[in-house]
């Protein structure tokens, strides 16, 4: 018997005692072990809770190997972010681990992470699509991508029929209209509404705190501050106690599960990420991802993608303004980067409009008389 048939017979026993020990299949995590504000130990202990709470979980630490800390697996680097950096990438190329939690990583154009919280309201968990990285050069583009790759993400993870809604920040109205389209050609998605009286599917803050969706759909920089705020909310901003992390990584062809964690995240936040990157693992995030894209894709997702890229604005003449009237009545539900262009497709048909900011958001001010034919204008201008 040859030194490289050892090998195979030795690594073959160890997965075999590996699952006798776990009780299953063992999914191994790399974990970035250098590189917290808080220190090493508080990384590693973060890893050692996760190995201990997760039957089948098994964390390989990547970096110096710390004293006290051999119930993990270690790949050993010297201190020194370059050959860090390059053990990272050669154990993820490898399969050594079957995803990786990390500080930092260098992710491309297209990619992101979709990060889970624990809201404190009613103490319920929710995916916020995304937080770190951009899936898209445009916003829109970006919104309407990340709203699919929210929804992958919570199926390999567990979640079924993810119920789904946008925060209501600029451009974020035409999308949910492009994905209630496609959800009228047969995709497949369920829209979630505000706890607040008005309902719909563009949530407030006091949505966020309640946890009114399984996925919050936002941009990247909006997604990573809500994450800091319900991480830190207990400890002045400091420590980062509860929740996930920022989540894995998806994108279009992307094939590894790379979770994203703050270097002021502690040990409990560190154990979540690490158990939620495991669950993405088994539940083959990238295939699904693959799976959610092209469903997405026979509903109208690129035509969609293409309507939301930004065009180059027209000279368009400003149309007469109509005789000012006293406005008493709102529309809502504009959104506030078409607002003016709203009120100068109204214009256009002889009603007085202004526009305003509400306190749910951007509004339409006209006279209570023309309500229903102004309402009908802009549907049929797309705006509503």
């Amino acid at each position: 018997m040859n030194a490289s048939q050892r090998h195979l017979i030795a690594e073959a026993l160890a997965s075999v005692v590996d699952k006798a020990r776990h009780g299953g299949p063992v999914v191994k995590i790399g974990l970035m072990a250098t590189g917290s504000e808080l220190g090493q130990e508080e990384i590693l202990r973060g890893g050692r809770m996760a190995q201990e709470d997760n039957a089948g979980l098994r964390v390989v630490a990547i970096g110096p190997r710390m004293p006290g800390f051999d119930d993990l697996e270690w790949i050993e680097t010297p201190d020194s972010e370059a050959e860090l950096n390059a053990g990272v990438e050669k154990a993820l190329s490898d399969g050594a681990v079957s995803g990786l939690v990390a500080m930092h990583f260098p992710f491309p154009i297209g990619v992101a992470t979709i990060g889970r919280s624990m809201t404190p309201g009613r103490g319920k968990p929710m995916f916020i699509a995304s937080c770190t990285g951009t899936t898209a050069h445009s916003r829109g583009e970006s919104l309407l991508r990340n709203a699919v790759y929210g929804i992958a993400v919570a199926k390999a993870c567990g979640v079924a029929e993810p119920s789904l809604a946008f925060l209501n920040i600029d451009g974020a109205g035409p999308v949910l209209r492009a994905f209630s389209r496609m959800k009228d050609r047969g995709y497949a998605v369920s829209f979630g509404t505000s706890g607040r009286g008005d309902g719909g599917s563009l949530l407030r803050g006091n949505d966020l705190v309640a946890g009114s969706v399984d996925v919050l759909v936002c941009d990247t920089l909006t997604g990573n501050v809500l994450s800091k705020v319900f991480s830190t909310f207990t400890t002045a901003g400091q420590y980062e106690t509860t929740g996930w992390g920022y989540g894995p990584s998806v994108g279009e062809g992307w094939n590894k599960i790379v979770s994203i964690v703050s270097r002021a995240s502690g040990a409990p936040v560190i154990a979540g990420a690490l158990a939620l990157t495991a669950r993405a693992a088994k539940g083959g995030l990238p295939d699904v991802v693959a799976a959610e894209l092209k469903a997405a894709r026979a509903a109208g997702f690129d035509e969609e993608q293409e309507a939301l890229k930004p065009k180059a604005a027209a000279a368009e003449q400003i149309p007469e303004k109509p005789p000012v009237v006293p406005v008493d009545e709102e529309i809502a539900g504009v959104d506030v980067l078409d607002m003016e262009a709203a009120m100068y497709s109204l214009w256009k048909e002889k009603i007085y409009a202004e526009t305003a900011m509400g306190c749910t958001g951007p509004v339409v001010r006209i006279q209570r008389a023309v309500k229903d034919a102004a309402i009908g204008v802009l549907k049929k201008a797309g705006y509503l």
